[in-house]
C-alpha cells in the first residue's frame, strides 16, 4: 500500500510518499513560494534532487505538479496515480469535534471550515492542501490526521480554562494542544523502550523546536499539555512569548497604541528567544553568541530551559512519578546544552542524564543518555510526524 502525506502551509506544500508495507519513504519533496515570484519544487529520492522552478499561482498548481514529478518518467518514482492509495493530510485543529483521524467528506471538510478561526496562521492552509488534492485526485481516498486529536483524552481539570463556563460551551475556549502527532510518536517509541506496555507507564514528551510544547502521557494517553487554545500558550518558543499574564495586552495596547491583532502578532512573532536574546530565534546563534558573552542570549537561553524544567516538574506531580523523559524535534535532537541546562538540578525526580553521551552526536537513531543510577530513563527519539500520519490513515482505510 502506497500512502501519500501533505502538509499544506500558507505557501509552502511538503510532502512523503510511504511503501506501507516496509513503512519506508519512497520519495520526500516539498514546493516553496506558492502564490510568490520564484515558487519551486524539490524532490528528493535516493538518486538524488530534482529541482523544478515554475511559477505556481495556487496550491492546485503546486499539486498538480506535485503528482506529475511523482510520476515522471525520468525522475518519477510510481507509473501512474493508481499507484497511491490514499492521502493523508496533516490538519492543525479539530475543534473538539474529532478525537481521532477521520476519512475526508463533505460533512468533515464543512466542520474543518467552521473550527478555521481557531488556527487562523494554519487551519487556511490546510484546507487549500485539502481540496486542491481533492480536486485533482477526486477519487482517491483522503484521511484527516488532527494535531490535537492525541490531546482529545486530557481529563476536563486539565482543559479548562477558568472562564464562565457558558463561553466555554458556547466558543469552545479550552486548552487543546498541538504536535499531537509528534508526541504520540515518541511516547509510543518510548514505551517500546520501557518493555513494550503502555499501561502503568509515566512519560513526559518534550518537542523542542521553533515551536516547543511538553506533554504528559500517562498509560499511553496524554493528560495534559503545554499549548493552550493556540500555539501560542505554554514555554518560551523561538518567537512566541509563551505563557504571559494576559493584562500585559492592555499594557502594550496602551503604552505602543497596538490594536488586538498587534498584541497577538507581537507575542507571536517578536518574542520568545528571539525577542530576548536580540540575537535570532535559532539555538545555534544562541549558544553560539553566549559562548561570545552575548548576556541576553545566556538569559534566552537559561530561560527556555527554566520553562521546559518547570513544566516537567508539573507533570512529575501530575503523573505521581516518571518513568521516562524523551527529548524531540529540532533542539531537543540536536542542541545538548539545552537538555544539560533541562535536565541539571532534577535529582529530587531521580533524574540524571549522562554528559558523555549527551554531547554525542544525532544520528538519527533512538539514543538512551540516562546516567547509571537515574530512576528516569532519559531518551532522545527524532520524531517522525509524517510517518504517524501515514499510519492513521492506513488504519482508517483498513476500518
Amino acid at each position: 500500500m502506497k500512502i501519500l502525506v501533505v502538509n499544506a502551509g500558507s505557501s509552502s506544500l511538503k510532502y512523503q510518499l510511504f511503501d506501507m508495507d516496509t513503512e519506508s519513504v519512497i520519495v520526500k519533496g516539498g514546493v516553496e513560494r506558492i502564490g510568490i515570484r520564484g515558487s519551486v519544487l524539490k524532490q528528493k529520492t535516493k538518486d538524488g534532487e530534482k529541482v523544478i522552478e515554475q511559477d505556481m499561482p495556487n496550491h492546485k498548481v503546486a499539486m498538480q505538479l506535485v503528482l506529475d514529478a511523482l510520476v515522471h518518467p525520468e525522475y518519477g518514482v510510481i507509473k501512474s496515480m493508481s499507484e497511491i492509495d490514499a492521502v493523508g493530510h496533516r490538519v492543525l485543529h479539530s475543534g473538539g469535534d474529532f478525537d481521532r483521524s477521520v476519512l475526508l467528506d463533505d460533512e468533515v471538510l464543512a466542520i474543518c471550515k467552521k473550527n478555521a478561526e481557531l488556527g487562523p496562521l494554519h487551519m487556511p492552509a490546510n484546507i487549500l492542501g485539502i481540496e486542491a488534492c481533492k480536486e485533482v485526485m477526486p477519487d482517491t481516498p483522503m484521511g484527516l490526521v488532527f494535531d490535537t486529536a492525541f490531546h482529545a483524552t486530557m481529563p476536563p481539570h486539565a482543559y479548562m480554562y477558568a472562564i464562565d463556563y457558558n463561553d466555554y460551551k458556547d466558543y469552545k475556549i479550552r486548552k487543546y494542544g498541538f504536535h499531537g502527532t509528534s508526541h504520540k510518536y515518541v511516547s509510543q517509541e518510548a514505551i517500546k523502550c520501557l518493555g513494550g506496555k503502555a499501561e502503568g507507564t509515566k512519560i513526559i514528551t518534550c518537542h523542542l523546536g521553533g515551536g516547543s510544547s511538553i506533554c504528559a502521557v500517562k498509560d499511553g494517553k496524554c493528560v495534559d499539555t503545554s499549548m493552550g487554545f493556540t500555539p501560542l500558550a505554554g514555554v518560551p518558543m523561538g518567537t512566541r512569548s509563551g505563557d504571559i499574564d494576559p493584562a500585559v495586552l492592555e499594557f502594550l495596547a496602551a503604552k505602543k497604541h497596538y490594536s488586538m491583532l498587534d498584541c497577538i502578532n507581537y507575542l507571536n512573532k517578536q518574542c520568545g528567544v528571539a525577542g530576548v536574546s536580540g540575537v535570532s530565534s535559532d539555538f545555534r546563534d544562541l549558544t553560539k553568541a553566549a559562548d561570545e558573552g552575548n548576556e541576553r542570549a545566556k538569559l534566552a537561553l537559561d530561560l527556555f530551559a527554566y520553562g521546559v524544567k518547570k513544566y516537567i516538574g508539573a507533570y512529575v506531580a501530575a503523573m505521581n512519578g516518571l518513568d521516562c523523559l524523551v527529548f524531540t524535534a529540532g533542539i531537543g535532537e540536536n542542541t545538548y546544552l539545552v537538555r544539560k541546562a533541562i535536565c541539571e538540578d532534577m535529582d529530587v525526580f531521580g533524574i540524571s542524564i549522562d554528559e558523555k553521551r549527551n554531547e554525542e552526536k544525532n544520528d538519527g537513531s533512538v539514543r538512551d543518555i540516562t546516567a547509571k543510577g537515574s530512576k528516569v530513563r532519559v531518551l532522545i527519539i527524532p520524531t517522525n510526524e509524517e510517518l504517524v500520519i501515514a499510519r492513521e490513515t492506513k488504519e482508517l482505510l483498513d476500518r
